[in-house]
């Protein structure tokens, strides 16, 4: 930087940023000679990224009973129990149904798609009127419908029935969550040795605020998810729908999704319905939509709070940046991402002795 010249400190800026946006026109040309390397890091972290995001979430309850004069020792051994002890007993009772309710699926698929197709010769009659290339449109959107729904039925069996060839990551993570917890203060002063004594407290204070955030959010939204499923499933069970477990599930997930995820959980449900009969479908719309006034009015507020103080225009926005780059997961990650960079903004701009209000 150059103090007291604004033209050379404006050419400076200009400089940066045709390298800056070079490098990432070269980088995205370069993507395929590394990305075998990059997708062997990934896969590498997988099991430290999961353990971290574990240990984050279940560090403030151990810190919560040591609080009240029990070792951290015998705190850590009680949740780690109690958590990994509940996800077993979860994959040894659900892990096979929902298995077999995606082969299930999978072997009915082309029946399903024959009950479809007879449904849309009759919506077809019905609009017979219009010109020939609207239902020409309406083919080809069928048909790119059925192959991307046969490629997702493909993958997940591919996805559930491979998943015990990944015996190495899922007996590391808990030896990592482990040691995660065991050491957590210690880790945490180890990397404070990393920044300069100056930045200390602000970067504590930014630290404390994306915890403070995002912590309660992450695990308020997971526990909503569990709930969700929970009661999808009893009332799917009461309807007697086909795959109930599988598509509670489905809706207990996307529901980690803001606006859109209930929608988006709510189109399998309804696709299976209509195979049915059509009051069918109406009783699986009426039922999401009790689900999500349960979440919107009494789950949400009480459970989750306004950990995130974010405009719903900047939260959608997110949103479809991120299904546009990473699909379903992108939108998931969206207001966890956008959340900490709010932080980060607002401290680096506290940094340079301007607070942004």
């Amino acid at each position: 930087m150059f103090p007291g010249n604004k033209r050379l400190n404006f050419l400076y800026w200009i400089i940066t940023g045709i390298l800056f946006i070079l490098f990432i026109y070269l980088l995205v040309k370069s993507f395929p000679f590394y990305s075998s390397f990059f997708s062997f890091l990934w896969k590498l972290s997988i099991p430290f990224l999961i353990a971290i995001l574990i240990a984050y979430l279940l560090y403030p309850i151990i810190k919560k009973i040591h609080s009240y004069n029990i070792h951290k020792g015998i705190a850590i051994l009680l949740i780690y129990v109690l958590f990994f002890g509940g996800i077993a007993y979860l994959i040894y009772r659900v892990y096979p149904m929902i298995v077999l309710q995606v082969r299930d699926l999978a072997d009915n698929f082309p029946k399903i798609i024959d009950l479809y197709e007879r449904m849309i010769l009759n919506v077809y009659e019905y609009t017979s009127f219009l010109p020939e290339t609207v239902h020409d449109k309406m083919d080809q959107l069928i048909y790119r419908m059925e192959n991307s729904l046969d490629s997702v039925l493909n993958k997940l069996v591919g996805g559930f029935t491979k998943i015990f060839d990944m015996v190495i990551v899922i007996t590391v993570i808990p030896v990592l969550v482990f040691y995660f917890l065991k050491d957590y203060d210690k880790m945490k002063g180890y990397f404070k040795r990393f920044i300069p004594n100056k930045y200390r407290v602000q970067v504590s204070k930014m630290v404390h605020a994306i915890d403070e955030n995002l912590g309660s959010y992450i695990r308020g939204q997971l526990l909503i998810c569990l709930i969700i499923t929970i009661i999808a499933l009893i009332i799917f069970k009461l309807l007697h729908i086909e795959y109930a477990l599988l598509l509670a599930v489905i809706l207990g997930i996307t529901n980690l999704i803001p606006y859109f995820g209930p929608i988006i959980g709510a189109i399998p449900a309804v696709a299976i319905a209509a195979t049915t009969s059509g009051s069918m479908v109406l009783f699986v719309i009426i039922s999401v939509f009790v689900i999500q006034t349960i979440e919107g009015n009494l789950l949400s507020p009480y459970i989750v709070g306004k950990s995130i103080a974010i405009h719903p225009v900047a939260i959608i926005l997110a949103l479809l940046v991120g299904s546009q780059l990473f699909g379903v997961i992108g939108m998931i990650l969206a207001v966890p991402i956008l959340t900490i960079m709010k932080v980060i903004v607002k401290h680096l701009w506290g940094f340079r002795g301007g607070p942004l209000t």
